[in-house]
C-alpha cells in the first residue's frame, strides 16, 4: 500500500522517532524521510543499524540510536544526539512502548514497565525537546496512542491504562507548550497489522489469512489496518497542514470506536426496504 508523498514538505526540517525501526514507527520514519526531512530514530532491538545504513544508501539522512525509553538517561542520549548533528529539533513522535498485557497476574515490574516505557517515556521526551523547539520558533509533536485508551479490554489492565495516561498526557502538554507555539496530539489506531499482532495470530494459531478478515470484522472498513496508513495521518498532524490543531486526538481506526458491538455483521443493509 502507498501514499502520496509530499515532496519537500519536511526539507530542512529535523525529527525524532521513537520505536522508529518496525511496524508504526517504522513507517513514519521513512515516510518522513521520503518528504525531506532528517530523522533520528530510536529502539530497543538492534535492527535499526542495518535499517539505518539501508536508508543513507538510498540517500536519505538518518541516525539510528539503540537503547530502552525507560532509561532517562537514553532519552536525553537521543537528543543530545540530534543536536549535535543538526542542531535543531522540529518534530518529535513518541511511538516506542511496552506492548505488556496484564490484569490480576500483574506485578509491580509490569506496571513499571507499562508506563515509564510509555508514558512516562513520552513525558520525558516532550520535556527535553522543547527548548530546541522554542529557539526555532515552535514544533510539533505526536504521541501514538490507542483504542485500548478508549476501551476496555480483556486482561489488559497494565496496556489500557497506560495508553489511557497518554490520552490526557496529549491535552496537558498541548495545553503547557501552546504558548510556545508547539502543538500536540495524538493518534489512536485501530488493529494495525504490526509485528505485536503478528505474534498474536501466530500464537492463535495462523497468519494474515486467517486472523485479518476475523479482526476485520471490528472495524467498519471490514478489515485491519497497515503501518502505512497510520503513517499519512502521522505527518499530516506534524505538518503545517495542521498549524490549528493541538491537544486533540485522531482516530485512525477504520471506524473501530465509531462502531457498536455488532460489528460489522454479515447482513448488507437494503435501502430500498426502509
Amino acid at each position: 500500500m502507498e501514499r502520496k508523498v509530499w515532496e519537500g514538505r519536511f526539507k530542512g526540517r529535523v525529527a525524532i522517532v521513537t520505536g522508529g525501526a518496525a511496524g508504526i514507527g517504522r513507517a513514519i520514519m521513512e515516510e518522513l524521510c521520503r518528504e525531506g526531512a532528517a530523522v533520528c530514530f530510536s529502539d530497543l532491538s538492534d535492527s535499526g543499524k542495518d535499517l539505518g545504513q539501508s536508508l543513507r544508501s538510498q540517500g536519505y539522512d538518518v541516525l539510528f540510536c539503540q537503547g530502552d525509553m525507560q532509561n532517562e538517561e537514553f532519552c536525553k542520549e537521543i537528543v543530545d544526539k540530534t543536536l549535535q548533528r543538526w542542531g535543531r529539533v522540529d518534530h518529535l513522535v513518541n511511538n516506542a512502548f511496552s506492548f505488556t498485557a496484564k490484569a490480576l497476574d500483574a506485578t509491580a515490574k509490569d506496571w513499571e514497565r507499562s508506563f515509564f516505557v510509555g508514558p512516562v517515556g513520552y513525558a520525558r521526551m516532550v520535556q527535553l525537546c522543547p527548548p530546541a523547539m522554542i529557539r526555532q520558533g515552535g514544533g510539533s509533536v505526536v504521541n501514538i496512542s490507542s483504542i485500548s485508551a478508549h476501551i476496555a479490554q480483556i486482561n489488559r489492565w497494565t496496556y489500557n491504562a497506560a495508553k489511557g495516561a497518554v490520552h490526557m498526557l496529549t491535552r496537558c502538554q498541548a495545553l503547557d507548550l501552546a504558548k510556545y507555539n508547539i502543538r500536540v496530539n495524538s493518534i489512536s489506531p485501530g488493529w494495525i497489522w504490526t509485528k505485536e499482532v503478528e505474534k498474536s495470530a501466530e500464537m492463535a494459531g495462523g497468519g494474515y489469512e486467517k486472523w485479518g478478515p476475523i479482526w476485520g470484522e471490528y472495524h467498519m472498513l471490514g478489515r485491519i489496518g497497515q503501518p502505512i496508513e497510520v503513517a499519512g495521518p502521522a505527518l499530516f498532524l506534524l505538518s503545517d497542514d495542521a498549524s490549528f490543531i493541538t491537544g486533540t486526538d485522531l482516530a485512525v481506526d477504520g471506524g473501530y470506536l465509531a462502531m457498536g458491538p455488532e460489528g460489522i455483521g454479515k447482513t448488507t443493509f437494503n435501502a430500498g426496504s426502509a
